[in-house]
């Protein structure tokens, strides 16, 4: 394990009884952690939204507390240094740090550059860079875009190139913060490839934090969970357990499809993999034959009136009524002929002559591998995107001529970055804010993040929160105006699985009262369990558009885990073969 044989190994990590507490805090983020992670271990940190991941992250490097602030109480020890005496730069060569968003953390414009930047900092002699630099390019796959400008590449290629610039430096330690979370299907497995073999081939150590264990699991060695310490209010304290995947995850709530099925269905051992589910399906899957599986359920349009749906969420008086807008007539969005060209001289085509009509009562997603052109379409759609061509209409109004506070009104959307949203120093002020600009009833953007993400303390500055709460708060601030289209860029980014449920539950809410729905996301399990309709882009055209059921399941890069073991069998969740058993599948 450690690679010497007779000690810890320059790749090993040890937290001896750590607890961190940040300043303005009387509660610890983490309490009397200990931890061991053997050298060329591959090690999934999995935890729910806000839960600390970030902060375990950060203090493998010194970020936390030498940059955060705040008090490490216990020792960190990483490759035999003591990280309370040497700060983030002093570790430079023993941890390398990706981030999740890469484009965010570059410092050059082309990806030869971009590998060669740290060794410049660090005194690399020239002719040890180039020989870095080449070898970098041949392990991850990068050779063919050396010249590159890193802005043009796709989002696993930034990704495998933000791992590069990380290893130039010849770390024996990875770090990586939900590393796919941005990525569509296939492009992350491009870059858990490219993780893996750095761990088989290499003997790195890798920690990973990731939302989407679905993807990671079957790779990893071993799991570090962090857990509640009992009920756990906002800033509670978490209790961090070790082990192997499948002991770790065996009861979690966080667990993915393939583990979740194999519970409903009560097989003795956890699976991590669809191969080893498809293995141990082939009675449940006998059980289910001729069982039609049921899917999200929609009212249709002409059914909504204005009359409440009966449940209290954000937006209504409390009384189940809904709130303001709510008599507004339902009515599609409608786009026709759409083209959005990006460059100096539009010689980009982002979008290419897309028409779409997108009903209310649906929730619909829209999907494509990065680089398709969803988010060119959304900001066209929103009315502030350009458009070389075309026309949006919701009721016969174009948002685009609209004034932005009345363009909101009408069709909002929740960007991929959410601090560009916010920009006021507490979560409180942030909310109060958006009542006020939308005409809401004060309390109600609080009120909507409470129920996207439970609690958040007011006083928290956004630029604190995790990645999964900027976004819930950026939600939060675009529900306020209760607008008649919502439309969300990757929104389940940063979102542990019961954020996420709160979330569907919330869209479905939202289509149920006459909204039209939009989501762009590459994230299929979300898609699967919440999604009515798919939309699907390729080259910024329209290449399939229908039932969730239909479009997602028959592809082989889109699928949900469910739909590849049950395959065959049109099953896309893990709730749809649970119900079918209860309701009459054979046992």
């Amino acid at each position: 394990m450690n690679g010497s044989g007779t000690g810890p190994g320059v790749g090993a990590i040890s937290f001896r009884d750590v607890t961190i507490t940040y300043d303005g805090s009387d509660t610890p983020t983490l309490s009397g952690v200990d931890l061991e992670i053997p050298e060329g271990e591959l090690c999934v940190v999995v935890g729910s939204t806000g839960s600390g991941k970030s902060t375990l992250l950060g203090a493998i490097n010194g970020l936390v507390p030498h940059f955060t602030g705040g008090t490490l109480a216990g020792e960190v020890v990483v490759g035999g240094r003591h990280t309370s005496d040497h700060q983030p730069r002093d570790l430079a060569d023993v941890v390398g740090v990706v981030g999740q968003d890469p484009l965010a953390g570059f410092v050059t414009d082309v990806v030869e550059d971009e590998l060669a930047y740290s060794m410049e900092q660090l005194g690399v002699p020239a002719d040890a860079m180039r020989k870095r630099v080449e070898e970098m390019l041949d392990l991850l796959g990068l050779a063919e875009l050396r010249s590159r400008a890193l802005a043009d590449l796709s989002g696993g290629q930034q990704q495998r190139v933000a791992i590069g610039a990380a290893l130039t430096a010849q770390p024996r330690i990875l770090v990586l913060d939900e590393p796919t979370s941005a990525l569509d299907p296939t492009a992350a497995e491009e870059v858990l490839a490219a993780v893996t073999r750095l761990v088989h081939d290499l003997g790195m150590t890798v920690v990973m934090a990731e939302h989407r264990l679905e993807r990671v699991v079957q790779y990893a060695d071993m799991a570090v969970t962090i857990e509640p310490v009992g009920p756990l209010p906002a800033g509670g304290v978490r209790t961090v357990r070790a082990g192997g995947v499948a002991e770790r995850l065996a009861h979690s709530e966080l667990a993915p499809p393939v583990m979740q099925l194999g519970r409903v269905a009560g097989w003795a051992e956890p699976v991590l993999s669809v191969r080893e589910a498809r293995r141990a399906a082939g009675d449940l899957r006998e059980r289910l034959a001729g069982v039609a599986p049921g899917g999200p359920t929609a009212p249709a349009p002409e059914t909504f009136t204005g009359a409440g749906t009966g449940v209290d969420t954000p937006g209504t008086n409390g009384s189940g009524v809904d709130g303001p807008g709510v008599n507004r007539p339902a009515v599609n969005l409608e786009a026709s002929g759409i083209v959005v060209t990006h460059g100096v001289r539009g010689e980009v085509v982002a979008v290419s002559d897309v028409d779409l009509c997108l009903a209310p009562g649906r929730v619909h997603a829209l999907m494509g591998r990065n680089g398709s052109g969803k988010s060119s379409l959304l900001w066209a759609l929103q009315g502030s995107g350009s458009r070389r061509a075309g026309s949006v209409a919701l009721g016969g109004v174009d948002p685009g001529g609209l004034s932005p506070g009345d363009a909101r009104r009408l069709v909002t959307l929740v960007p991929q970055s959410p601090t560009d949203l916010l920009y006021l120093t507490s979560v409180g002020a942030e909310c109060r804010r958006a009542d006020s600009e939308s005409g809401a009833d004060p309390g109600t953007t609080a009120a909507w993040l409470e129920h996207l993400v439970g609690p958040v303390p007011p006083e928290s500055n956004p630029r604190d929160l995790s990645e999964g709460q900027r976004l819930a708060l950026a939600v939060a601030v675009q529900l306020a105006p209760d607008p008649a289209v919502v439309l969300l860029d990757e929104p389940t980014r940063g979102l542990d699985h019961l954020a996420k449920e709160r979330l569907g539950a919330t869209l479905t809410d939202l289509a149920g009262r006459g909204r039209v729905v939009l989501v762009a996301t590459h994230d299929v399990e979300f898609v699967a369990q919440w999604a009515h309709d798919v939309v699907l882009m390729a080259e910024g055209e329209v290449i399939a558009c229908g039932p969730a059921g239909e479009v997602i399941a028959a592809s082989a890069a889109f699928a949900p885990q469910v739909a590849k073991v049950m395959y065959p069998q049109p099953w896309l969740t893990v709730s749809q073969v649970a119900e079918a058993l209860g309701r009459g599948g054979r046992r």
